[in-house]
């Protein structure tokens, strides 16, 4: 009887701690970070986060389905750009950066986002749409000089 006694406490031992690591497992990759992207400023900065510090999380949710990436003669897809950006999850460029408005109304906005490096200049044309309460990028555009 001792015996039975004790191998259901071990066995109940063994099944609590085996729950209670499963419960403190980390997120999934399948599950993705959730970004505020309510205003269009917002994305903007979040889109400078992603091309210069390697910001990864969000990266699903700023860019629109339909998203394309144009540089010289080159056009880039959303799924390639998403896969592109996660590689390069914290690695930040020794850039400046700036932004700048060009055109805004409530449910899109061009931006400028220049990348100043120590021999090059990258522009960036960023246009972002609202759609539903989020704004996403749908459309880069990259020249160098």
């Amino acid at each position: 009887m001792k015996t039975l006694v004790k191998t259901f406490a071990v066995a109940t031992l063994i099944a609590i701690s085996t729950f209670a690591m499963a419960a403190d497992k980390p997120a999934s990759k399948s599950e993705k970070a959730n970004v505020n992207l309510s205003t269009a400023d917002l994305a903007l900065e979040h889109y400078v986060a992603v091309t210069t510090e390697g910001e990864s999380a969000g990266v699903e949710q700023l860019f629109a389905e339909d998203f394309s990436q144009k540089v010289n003669s080159t056009t880039n897809s959303r799924d390639e750009l998403v896969k592109f950006f996660k590689k390069q999850k914290g690695e930040k460029l020794n850039c400046t950066v700036s932004s700048d408005i060009i055109e805004e109304s409530a449910d899109y906005m061009v931006a400028k986002v220049t990348l100043k490096f120590e021999n090059f200049t990258k522009t960036d044309l960023v246009t972002l749409v609202r759609e539903g309460n989020n704004w996403k990028v749908s459309k880069s555009i990259n020249s160098y000089k």
